[in-house]
């Protein structure tokens, strides 16, 4: 099914509707807006695969305004498509204007919130759309997203601790990948010139620093390619780590776990007695034995 981009006016208030709907084509959208009692004035066919975004990336912090906004408007009491209707036109961002607007509109085609955010897993992790789920289904939905809020909100502020702490050793790091290698480009053959005029026999050590010396020298661009090239591996690792995460936790719930978690903890002593009364009395008599015997 393709995805149109309409406008479109309320025939009982007039009011302007800026959405998108999915149809088999584009008759058969505008009848889908007609009998939700929308006359269209506009509509155009989107470019692009299902939920995908026009382009760009969502920011963590445009996540946690969204969500902290959402759950103010439906604490106040707001329907659900008439508040992302103004979140998206309040959203500078235009990936997250568009994953928005995606969403609204598939609430309004009659999707739930929880499986609306589902189509876009770039943007909602699987604990986001998780949570909404459990929100909806229980009607605390204003207060499961307060608390992603304040959640998202913690893991913007360490993310940004630790880029934070990070940075000096990262300099650091830099600085001194970069004197180094200036020194064995640079100064090292000067001395080793220098030395190799005397015709006498350098020490190991310098030796091997001269051999070390020209190996950068010949293969300098090389190593400049697979440091670039392991500095990308890292962001990309970084971040896929969200979505790891979200995948072990995922597995982690569908364990089998034990259905009496304290059986393995009981007290081997009494496991080890028969069960019933002991077979002598505390003056240790034999139980059951008459005084004659």
């Amino acid at each position: 099914m393709a995805s149109f981009a309409f406008v479109a006016r309320e025939t009982a208030s007039g009011r302007e509707i800026r959405s998108s709907v999915e149809a088999a084509s584009e008759q058969a959208a505008i009848a889908a807006l007609l009998n939700r009692n929308l006359l269209v004035v506009n509509i155009q066919e989107k470019v692009g695969k299902k939920g995908r975004t026009g382009g760009g990336k969502v920011a963590l912090q445009d996540l946690v305004i969204f969500t902290r906004q959402l759950a103010t408007m439906i604490d106040a009491g707001l329907a659900m498509v008439q508040s992302l209707q103004a979140l998206a036109e309040q959203t500078s961002n235009k990936a997250m204007r568009d994953v928005i607007r995606d969403v609204c509109a598939r609430v309004e085609a009659g999707d739930s919130f929880s499986e609306a955010l589902q189509k876009h897993p770039k943007v909602f992790t699987r604990l986001y759309f998780s949570m909404v789920s459990a929100g909806e289904k229980g009607g605390l939905l204003a207060e499961i997203l307060a608390r992603l809020a304040t959640y998202l909100e913690n893991t913007a502020r360490l993310r940004k601790k630790v880029k934070s702490a990070m940075m000096y050793p990262a300099v650091v790091t830099v600085v001194a990948i970069g004197i180094t290698t200036f020194l064995l480009v640079k100064v090292v053959p000067v001395f080793g010139e220098i030395y190799s005029g005397f015709g006498a026999d350098l020490p190991a050590p310098t030796l091997f620093l001269v051999h070390i010396s020209n190996i950068v020298k010949r293969y300098l661009l090389l190593f400049l390619l697979a440091g670039g090239g392991g500095v990308y591996g890292q962001a990309v690792l970084g971040l896929q780590t969200d979505q790891a995460a979200g995948l072990w936790s995922h597995r982690a719930q569908d364990l089998p776990r034990p259905l009496y978690p304290n059986a393995g903890f009981a007290d081997p002593q009494r496991r080890s007695h028969p069960r019933g009364p002991p077979n002598r009395l505390p003056d240790g008599r034999q139980r059951g034995h008459g005084k004659g015997h």
